[in-house]
C-alpha cells in the first residue's frame, strides 16, 4: 500500500474515532468569590501597547490562570485610523470602554488601559511589569456561583448563576471566546515592522438577558453554542461572565481551554 493509502485510512480512522468518542465536556464553575479579572483595552497601532500585551501574555504560565485570574484583551478600533488596522479590533471594544469612563471605573479613553476587578489599575506603568497574578488587586466579595455546562461542541450551553445579593437584581449574561498564541506582522502605523504576539484576545463576545433574581433563586439558561472564529489561534478559550442592569462591571466569571 502506497503512502497516500495510508493516509487515506488514517484519516477515516480518525473521523471514526472522533464519531465514537465526542468531545470530553467542558464544565465550569466559579467559587462565591468573586473571580478577579483583567481587562486590557489595547491596540496593535500602538506603540505602547506591545509591552502591555506581552506582561498580559506572561500571566498564561501562571497556576491561578482561569480559576482565579481572568485576562481579556480588548482591541478597540479608535487606533485603526493611524495607519494600521487592527485585525481583532472591534468599534464594540471601543464603546466598551467608554461605558466604563461613564461609569466613572476609568478616568479617561487610552491605551494601553487596565481595569482590574471592575477598577481602573494604572499601577502596571510603575510597577506592573513585576506583578504576578497573585499580587493583583484582589475582591473577596461574595457574589454568587456561576457555573457553565457544554457537553460538545455543537450542543447548546447550559448556564446557571446563583447571586448571594438579597435585593432582586436585573443581570446580563455575556459569553466570549478568546484566542491564545496569535502573531501579527505589521506593515504600518507606530509598530510598522514588528512582529507583535498576544494571548487572551476577545475575538467574539456576545451579550443575552439572564434574568431578575435575588438570593435563594438560581437564575438559567440555554443558549445555542458559539461559533469558534478562526484567527490563527493556538488555543481557544470559552469565557463567560454576569454583569448587572446596564453596568459594564462583572460580577462573576468562568473560563476554560476549548
Amino acid at each position: 500500500m502506497n503512502k497516500a493509502l495510508n493516509f487515506t485510512a488514517f484519516g477515516l480512522l480518525l473521523s471514526a474515532l472522533i464519531v465514537a468518542f465526542p468531545l470530553q465536556a467542558l464544565e465550569l464553575q466559579s467559587q462565591r468569590e468573586a473571580v478577579t479579572t483583567i481587562e486590557l483595552y489595547t491596540s496593535e497601532g500602538c506603540s505602547s501597547c506591545p509591552r502591555a500585551d506581552a506582561w498580559l501574555s506572561s500571566l498564561s504560565k501562571d497556576s491561578a490562570i482561569f480559576s482565579r485570574v481572568i485576562p481579556l484583551a480588548f482591541h478597540v478600533d479608535y487606533w485603526n485610523q493611524l495607519g494600521w488596522r487592527d485585525r481583532f479590533s472591534e468599534a464594540a471594544f471601543s464603546s466598551r470602554q467608554r461605558a466604563l469612563s461613564r461609569a466613572n471605573i476609568v478616568s479617561e479613553v487610552y491605551t494601553p488601559g487596565f481595569v482590574v476587578n471592575n477598577r481602573e489599575w494604572r499601577a502596571w506603568f510603575s510597577r506592573g511589569r513585576l506583578v504576578t497574578a497573585d499580587q493583583l488587586p484582589s475582591s473577596n466579595n461574595e457574589v454568587g456561583v456561576l457555573a457553565v455546562r457544554w457537553p460538545e461542541y455543537t450542543k447548546p450551553l447550559s448556564l446557571s448563576f446563583a447571586p448571594i445579593k438579597e435585593d432582586a437584581s436585573s443581570f446580563q449574561l455575556h459569553v466570549a471566546i478568546i484566542g491564545m498564541g496569535l502573531e501579527t506582522q505589521v506593515r504600518r502605523g507606530e509598530n510598522r515592522g514588528r512582529l507583535l504576539k498576544h494571548d487572551f484576545v476577545v475575538l467574539s463576545h456576545a451579550e443575552y438577558p439572564f434574568g431578575v433574581a435575588s438570593h435563594g433563586k438560581h437564575l438559567t439558561k440555554n443558549l445555542a453554542a458559539p461559533d469558534i472564529p478562526d484567527e490563527g489561534q493556538k488555543r481557544s478559550v470559552l469565557v463567560v461572565w454576569v454583569s448587572e442592569g446596564d453596568s459594564p462591571a462583572i460580577v462573576q466569571a468562568v473560563a476554560g481551554y476549548l
